[in-house]
């Protein structure tokens, strides 16, 4: 039997704190709509984003080595904090299976436009500086960035009024793009709001998530799975599984049924 068939009927695992990465997720199935995916949402500890290096590092290699253990082919991690901060331990932990953060791909995409990048993104984010860092690695010479702590909690409020989303994105805006051909979404959570960004922006710079340009490096560098049909994907959190399955559904674009409660 063909082994390389059976690597590549495997599922792709992706982890993320909480539900943001969701976002991946959804870029994910668009891009590779036959593929199997195993998600966990290690929800229980969120957010990664205040925890030390060490402790971002010792949590991202639990989840990643519960997916392993599931028999994955590929890992995502779909988490800026994690793919900044534990990228290499978890490549080091586990050789044989290719990792994805979400840094270097929306980083590249954002660089690949020139000039002026602007960054939206969340407080460690900004403040770890590791798209900074990633983009003047490729020639980008001014980086402005800006954190927005407010859309994360608005993304997982979706019953706030569009008058009140619009303002809050307005005022992030206002200022940062200024001068700027592009604006690099820093935030798995903030892809939700790409039609209103777009729509304030009115074509002033050009957009770039970190979703979908993770969700395209994956599908360029995965054996394709063998089946026809429409993959699956089984959804794990560590706690809180009627929120997840609840407002999850906005980042994942589509109703949940069912989230597995694990430990790792």
């Amino acid at each position: 039997m063909d082994t390389r068939t059976l690597a590549a009927d495997q599922p792709i695992g992706v982890f993320d704190s909480g539900m943001g990465g969701l976002t991946v997720l959804r870029a994910l199935r668009a891009a590779m709509p036959r593929e199997d995916f195993v998600y966990l949402g290690d929800t229980a500890r969120l957010p990664y984003g205040t925890k030390t290096a060490a402790t971002v590092q010792r949590y991202a290699l639990q989840a990643a080595g519960r997916l392993v253990t599931l028999g994955v082919k590929a890992i995502v991690v779909a988490c800026n904090t994690a793919s900044a901060t534990a990228l290499p331990a978890v490549e080091a932990q586990f050789p044989d299976v290719p990792v994805f953060g979400v840094v270097e791909p929306g980083a590249a995409a954002a660089a690949a436009h020139g000039g002026t990048v602007a960054l939206l993104a969340t407080e460690g984010t900004v403040r770890g500086g590791a798209y900074q860092r990633a983009l003047m690695r490729r020639g980008v010479r001014m980086v402005r960035a800006r954190a927005a702590p407010l859309l994360v909690a608005l993304a997982e409020e979706p019953s706030a009024a569009q008058h009140i989303q619009a303002a809050i994105i307005g005022d992030y805006l206002h200022g940062l793009v200024q001068s700027a051909d592009t604006l690099l979404l820093g935030c798995t959570h903030f892809p939700v709001f790409v039609q209103q960004i777009e729509a304030q922006l009115a074509g002033r710079a050009v957009v770039v998530d970190s979703a979908t340009t993770t969700a395209a490096e994956v599908a360029a560098n995965i054996a394709p799975r063998a089946h026809e049909d429409r993959g699956e994907i089984v959804l794990m959190a560590t706690d809180g599984a009627d929120r997840f399955r609840r407002i999850g559904a906005r980042f994942l674009g589509e109703p949940i049924h069912r989230v597995e409660l694990v430990d790792v």
